[in-house]
């Protein structure tokens, strides 16, 4: 049997398919009774020192079992001498994920609401339907570094060099996700990532995938997609792509890491033919060797020893 983990968090991405997940949660907490705790602060993922002493105590309280859902930048709870948790995660294509964000900060989502009035109230008109070309094309602050780097800082930490948009901070996102994170997704294959998080953590996600598919719940997060988004030109989409090159390193790398974890445990690609997407135009890196299958490992050993961590 394998030990439960008790204490998960789920430090979401912004635009990462989190609320769909959250819905999810919601229902999962109430079907297999663990504890569903969520922050009503949506808008700091870097805290001080003591802000982060703070959550980390408020978390390390909560009535276990329990699943902390925040967007916030990873917390290293062993440097407070607290336990760390199991922590997970869902990433998605960094252009389409900075269009998703641009498109919802003006004109909300599909739930009618005026949330995005309440969000941006001061967000001037010219500036609400600014053309996103124009945006990329004129390196309006919005569409420039350090804007654009967001995904990493999320799984390097909060150490200030976090937010610096380079190698350093990559290559920590690339260790954190290693040592500290059970699983990170993409969110262009989501089944496969609800799957893999029914496998590893039962106690939380079992019938995920079934409530997911639920005619009725996937109105629900139909809901949520955001309106008014259009594709920016081919030009600027490769200014993107440079702007965000470390961005894609790190998502191409936890892609690859995902890909093989399917693999480990018999998951095949399921992917249909795509629509056209924003990355049609980015050239993907070189493709690696493929690995060569250890059918000695023991998967259930691997899991043991993700959570001991």
């Amino acid at each position: 049997v394998l030990p439960f983990p008790s204490q998960v968090i789920y430090n979401r991405v912004g635009k990462c398919g989190s609320r769909t997940v959250v819905l999810l949660l919601k229902i999962l907490s109430e079907k297999h009774g663990f504890n569903f705790v969520t922050s009503d602060i949506h808008n700091k993922t870097r805290l001080t020192k003591n802000e982060q002493m703070e959550l980390i105590k408020n978390i390390s309280t909560a009535e276990q079992p329990y699943l902390f859902t925040r967007h916030v930048h990873f917390l290293n709870f062993s440097r407070f001498g607290g336990d760390q948790p199991v922590y997970i995660n869902i990433i998605r294509d960094p252009v389409n994920r900075f269009l998703s964000n641009y498109f919802f900060r003006r004109f909300g989502d599909w739930r009618g609401e005026q949330n995005h009035m309440i969000r941006t109230p001061s967000m001037r008109q010219e500036e609400r339907y600014l053309d996103i070309n124009v945006c990329i094309l004129e390196n309006y602050p919005e569409c420039s570094n350090p804007r654009l780097f967001y995904i990493i800082p999320y799984f390097c930490g909060q150490h200030p060099r976090c937010r610096e948009p380079g190698e350093w901070a990559l290559e920590r996102a690339k260790l954190n996700v290693n040592e500290n994170f059970l699983l990170v997704g993409i969110l262009e294959e989501l089944e496969d990532v609800l799957l893999l998080l029914e496998r590893f953590l039962p106690h939380y996600f079992k019938d995920v995938l079934s409530i997911y598919k639920n005619p009725e719940h996937r109105k629900l997060g139909n809901l949520t997609v955001t309106v008014k988004k259009t594709v920016p030109s081919p030009e600027a989409i490769q200014i993107l792509y440079q702007r965000m090159r470390y961005e894609y390193e790190f998502y191409y790398y936890v892609k690859e890491q995902f890909h093989l974890l399917k693999r480990k445990f018999g998951l095949k690609s399921h992917i249909g033919k795509p629509h056209p997407r924003p990355e049609f135009f980015i050239p993907s890196p070189l493709e690696t060797e493929e690995p060569i299958d250890d059918e000695e490992e023991n998967d259930e050993k691997w899991l043991e020893d993700i959570y001991k961590r």
